[in-house]
């Protein structure tokens, strides 16, 4: 299978006065087109500065990282915002929706930074939203929607603009029992799709929901247990 995701001998080094720490030591990691991949591991262990790095918020130290098969390492901020725009569909914990907008307007938003029709934008949203199970809830604002709604609003809103990937932060951590199962069923449903989904998470029962699974501890990775 094609590899939409190539991170060779990656490391991120910090550095504050004298003071250096090695966030990352040498990732290697590979994930294939239409894979469902987590990625776990305890606070500290470098899961947050791994998740920036294959978002293309921050670059390595060291090392590459191929995305579609084009290195983005050393991308200009300017390019690597394209990118995260146009590639890269991005579900946080926090839901990051503006509380001031409807659910249609969250969900154009990338289109609208991608220069896109107002008549497209619209429809594309529309089609995102329906997608999700929130056809009836357009012209709702994230205060009207439940915590899992508002989940769902940014799964469309990740969705919209076609990306390689989709990059799901830490996705049900405030989220209740059944919100949490709704949003993983959907991510089963988007993998079963052809979707590359690459999560994020601390939560073991979570991470088994994917395809396969990697730990992150101490700015290395191990791999684990692919499904059956």
């Amino acid at each position: 299978m094609t590899a939409i995701v190539e991170l060779s001998e990656v490391h991120k080094t910090y550095k504050s006065g004298t003071i250096t720490f090695e966030a990352l030591r040498g990732i290697s990691v590979s994930v294939a087109e239409g894979e469902y991949i987590a990625i776990t591991g305890p606070s500290g262990s470098g899961k947050s500065t791994l998740m920036n790095i294959l978002g293309c918020l921050d670059t390595p130290t060291e090392g590459s990282y191929l995305l579609g098969g084009e290195d983005v390492s050393s991308m200009t901020e300017t390019d690597l915002a394209l990118v995260r725009n146009k590639r890269i569909g991005f579900v946080f914990q926090q839901f990051n929706l503006l509380r001031s907008m409807t659910a249609q307007r969250n969900v154009e938003l990338p289109l609208m930074y991608a220069g896109v029709h107002a008549t497209e934008r619209h429809a594309l949203a529309r089609e995102a939203l329906e997608r999700v199970g929130l056809g009836d809830r357009t012209h709702h604002r994230p205060g009207e929607l439940s915590g899992g709604q508002q989940q769902r609003a940014c799964i469309a809103r990740a969705l919209v603009t076609n990306p390689d990937i989709i990059l799901a932060d830490e996705p049900t951590g405030n989220l209740d029992s059944v919100s949490t199962h709704d949003v993983l069923s959907l991510l089963h449903e988007l993998h079963d799709q052809g979707r590359t989904i690459v999560l994020i998470t601390h939560e073991h029962e979570v991470a088994l929901e994917a395809q396969r699974q990697v730990q992150i501890l101490d700015g290395l990775l191990t791999e684990g247990m692919r499904a059956a």
